[in-house]
């Protein structure tokens, strides 16, 4: 809609004649025709004093359709902060799932340490029969081969009547030991 058109609305609108709105702007009822016929147009000073006086923004008054930008911009806004929730929400989730993962890795992974050297390794167990722990530490040369093993008493107790050369097999047999009774390693 032409200025013209939308300022002859808007008088029409606000009740006013063209001399009542020509007298609260200082201009000549014939500008307000000059200007609803769009032979002429107001300048910048006159548009403000119109928009005050019609009681609508300039924008209004040159048909700018600013409440529909608004309101698309409003509802734009709306949806990047929905999409913005649920990439936070995704995020939130992977945080915690690979925090559980790492949880796990550690309690899995820490079980059984194995510290590897050139010429030895050193498995440590930890055991768990009746709600006790038992520790049981076993030095192991890079053949295979026992070169030491101590731990808890209660595994020495059990220990001690048999033999073992390799470490991999006395370590089978600890974990089997507490899994028949009832217990874990």
């Amino acid at each position: 809609m032409k200025l013209g058109d939308q300022l002859f609305k808007l008088r029409k609108e606000a009740k006013l004649s063209q001399e009542q709105l020509a007298f609260e702007i200082g201009v000549t009822r014939q500008t307000i025709s000059n200007w609803e016929l769009n032979e002429t147009s107001p300048n910048p000073e006159q548009l403000k004093l119109l928009s005050k006086t019609l009681n609508v923004s300039v924008d209004e008054l040159l048909g700018n359709d600013v409440k529909q930008v608004l309101v698309e911009k409003v509802s734009n806004t709306e949806k990047l902060a929905g999409i913005i929730i649920k990439i936070l929400k995704v995020m939130a989730i992977l945080f915690l799932f690979y925090l559980l993962i790492a949880i796990m890795s550690f309690v899995f992974f820490n079980r059984v340490k194995v510290n590897t050297e050139n010429t030895s390794q050193t498995v440590y167990l930890e055991c768990k029969l009746d709600d006790k722990e038992y520790d049981y530490l076993i030095e192991i040369d890079k053949d295979g081969n026992i070169v030491e093993s101590n731990g808890s008493a209660y595994i020495s107790d059990f220990l001690k009547d048999q033999e073992f050369k390799k470490g991999k097999m006395l370590v089978q047999y600890i974990e089997s030991y507490f899994k028949d009774n009832g217990g874990s390693c």
